[in-house]
């Protein structure tokens, strides 16, 4: 299972328990919950959120959805 990393925040949103951290947190988890499968890693770094679910198909869906809003 891979990790999926977007740059999504500023620079400064360096810590998972930064406000805008925790509510996109919060997101991921009920995405999780929707799709009946667990988050299973959630980190930010310097603006960039990594994180996975135990679900191949939502992890796919996610990278398409990614891959078309480039």
């Amino acid at each position: 299972m891979g990790i999926i990393e977007v740059n999504m925040f500023d620079r400064e949103v360096n810590d998972p328990g930064h406000p805008v951290a925790e509510s996109f947190h919060e997101l991921l988890v009920e995405v999780a919950e929707q799709y009946g499968c667990n988050l299973l890693s959630f980190s930010v770094t310097r603006g960039v959120v990594s994180f996975s679910f135990d679900n191949d198909e939502l992890m796919a869906d996610i990278i398409k959805t990614l891959q078309i809003d480039e």
